[in-house]
Formats: structure tokens, sequence, C-alpha cells
């Protein structure tokens, strides 16, 4: 098998690339200089070329409140990108794998989200991502819609390096404890999907690591796991909003159903905070 990864400057593509190796399946990795996906005739040549069976779509505008002032750009990146790619995989009859995110629903309530709940953004951001699930559903029938949450990877920024550095810094933080979720880890990620794309068990599907927090509860767990003496103030978000203003609105839920894995014989991904212990091993910042 033969695989086109784009995005791999970023922590999850990154990650893939890795994992492939690793399986010894041949990847073909791609950022914008290799394959700018907003050029739909860049596109149409460099997976032609390469002779692929599938895409692994990772690349993404996903600075979430840089969206809110550059709608147009991330829409030409996330949905007309999205869309570049589903047309010509249909034309070359080859799966396609998008990674898409919790933010294409309303992120409201307590009940997790279930695949094929109906999605309705809450911002920019959300909204463009909902357009390129839709580009999919149009024009690919082979596809795999993955949608993950608060993703940290060795490989970019994220909320747990973010966390490190203002500890280290400041030796207190302020984080939300109103907004839940589920952490994900791009290397145990990767492995699910590289399962995943071996297959013919298409849809849309919610993969994050195992078990609830909220940011709050995580930022907790990093200084501890990371034996960092560091005061953590929780805060609602409408207080933290006050205090450092942000252009996007995030989602209060981001609980997501993961039993269509397991119907569909994939494995969970294993709980957040053993991901955690693991990545800031990696980092050579675990206590």
């Amino acid at each position: 098998m033969r695989v086109l990864v784009t995005g791999v400057k970023g922590q999850l593509g990154y990650d893939v690339m890795n994992e492939l190796a690793k399986r010894e399946i041949e990847g073909v990795g791609v950022d914008i200089e290799e394959m700018d996906i907003t050029d739909a005739a860049a596109v149409e040549r460099v997976i032609t070329e390469a002779k692929v069976d599938a895409v692994i779509h990772c690349a993404a505008f996903t600075a979430v409140d840089a969206a809110e002032e550059k709608l147009e750009l991330c829409r030409r990146i996330n949905a007309g990108g999205t869309e570049n790619i589903a047309k010509v995989c249909k034309a070359l009859d080859i799966k396609m794998m998008y990674i898409s995110t919790d933010y294409v629903f309303d992120g409201q309530g307590e009940r997790p989200w279930e695949p094929d709940d109906e999605r309705d953004p809450l911002n920019a951001y959300g909204l463009t991502k909902y357009e390129g699930e839709l580009a999919i559903e149009k024009y690919v029938e082979k596809f795999f819609t993955v949608r993950i949450a608060w993703v940290f990877g060795v490989n970019g920024k994220n909320f747990i390096k973010t966390m490190l550095r203002i500890g280290e810094e400041r030796g207190a933080v302020s984080v939300v404890d109103d907004q839940i979720g589920s952490p994900t880890y791009t290397y145990d990620l990767a492995r699910l999907l590289v399962d995943m794309i071996q297959t013919d068990k298409y849809g849309r599907y919610h993969a994050t690591n195992e078990g609830l927090c909220s940011w709050y509860e995580f930022a907790c767990e990093i200084f501890k796991q990371a034996g960092m003496d560091v005061k953590v103030t929780p805060v609602d978000s409408d207080t933290y909003n006050g205090m450092y203003p942000t252009a996007a609105k995030r989602p209060k839920n981001s609980r997501m159903s993961k039993d269509k894995l397991e119907a569909n014989g994939f494995e969970r991904l294993p709980a957040w905070q053993d991901a955690l212990s693991r990545y800031l091993g990696a980092l050579g910042k675990k206590a």
C-alpha cells in the first residue's frame, strides 16, 4: 500500500508518517511546499503522479481565533483545499481520510456527540471544517471522516507545551474548568488512522484518548506528572474571556462517543493520563 499524507510538518502528519514507516507502508509526505492544497491543478498533479492507494488529509488552518478575522483564507484551506483533494480521490477511485474536529458541533449540553449527530458549528474554524466534511461526502465514496479534539504531539505547539512554559515562567496559571473533553495524543491517533486506512470500513468516526476532563483538570495532571509546583486556579469561561479575551467562541461540551470504533473492530485509544505520561517522557519532562 502507498499513502499520501498532507500536513507532514504538523503534529499529526508527522506522527502518521512515522507510523507508516514503522509498518513498512510507503508514505508520501507533503506540506505546502510540495503541494499547495488551495491550488487545484497542483493537487491533481501531485496526487496523480504519486500513484497512491489513499490520502490521509491532515493539513488544515487550525488557528481558531485567527480564523474569525481570516475567514476566507481559512475557508480556502479547510473547505476549498479539502474539496480539491476529494475531487482527485474520486477521479482516481482512491480512499480519502479527512481529519476533522468536535468544533463542527455547537458545543452545548453534556451528552457525548455521536458521529452522525447534526452539525452546527459555533465558530469560523468549525464552520470551515464542516464545509470540508460536506465536500468529502459530496465527492468521495471511499471516505473516512475522523473527528479529534484537544490534540498534542511532539512536533508543534499545544496546550501541554504552553502549560509547561507558563508554569516555569510564572509558577501560576488560570485555566477554564467548564469546558469538558478528551485529550488526543497524535502518536496514539496515528496508529489508529493507519489501522483504519487499510480497511474499507468507511464513514464518520470520533477518536480521542479515553476518559474525560476539564482543561483545569488537564493542567493539574500535567504539573503533577511533570513534578512541577504550580498554582492552578479554576475559572469559568466567561471569567477567563474577561481576563484574556478570545475572538472565537469555544465549546463547553467536547465529549465524543467512540462506540463506533469498537463496533467496527478498531481499538480505542489508551487513557489520556497514560498518553500524557508517555508524552512527557518523550519531551524529557516526566518527573
